[in-house]
């Protein structure tokens, strides 16, 4: 059953890094929407910026003609955010820890810590038709 106090807004944007500024403008009015503080609104620019990079470097790699889906899920206290790309998916348990002492000079493979620290739930899913579903949720 659908919540009734839930409103949705989705973007399919083509994979293409340009495209991150229209992503970070609808998350920052929809933050502001639920009430986030500019914190709490500037660390899940960053996790969900993480997010919709990953969806086009690693997911589709950057081909133009794949699509990146993100839709916004806002909830009296609650912002959910999906990305989902047309990548061949991943195993999520196979990513280096970046924290890890081997890790910490590398300058990439932070992407998913960061959305794991600064969002208060993050799930994969891998739809049957292909790509990666990423959710990320925050509550106020």
């Amino acid at each position: 059953m659908t919540n009734p106090k839930a409103s949705t807004v989705t973007i399919d944007i083509a994979s293409r890094l340009e495209m991150l500024e229209t992503v970070q403008t609808v998350l920052g009015h929809v933050t502001s929407l639920v009430g986030f503080d500019d914190d709490a609104a500037h660390y899940m620019s960053v996790a969900v910026r993480e997010s919709v990079v990953n969806a086009i470097k690693h997911g589709n790699r950057e081909n133009e003609r794949k699509r990146v889906k993100v839709s916004f899920v806002i909830r009296p206290r609650v912002l959910e955010v999906s990305v989902l790309d047309q990548g061949p998916g991943f195993d999520p348990r196979r990513i280096p820890d970046p924290v890890a002492d081997e890790n910490l000079l590398k300058a990439d493979g932070r992407g998913i810590f960061f959305m794991r620290s600064f969002m208060d739930e993050v799930d994969y899913s891998f739809p049957p038709g292909g790509g990666t579903l990423v959710r990320l949720m925050k509550r106020l």
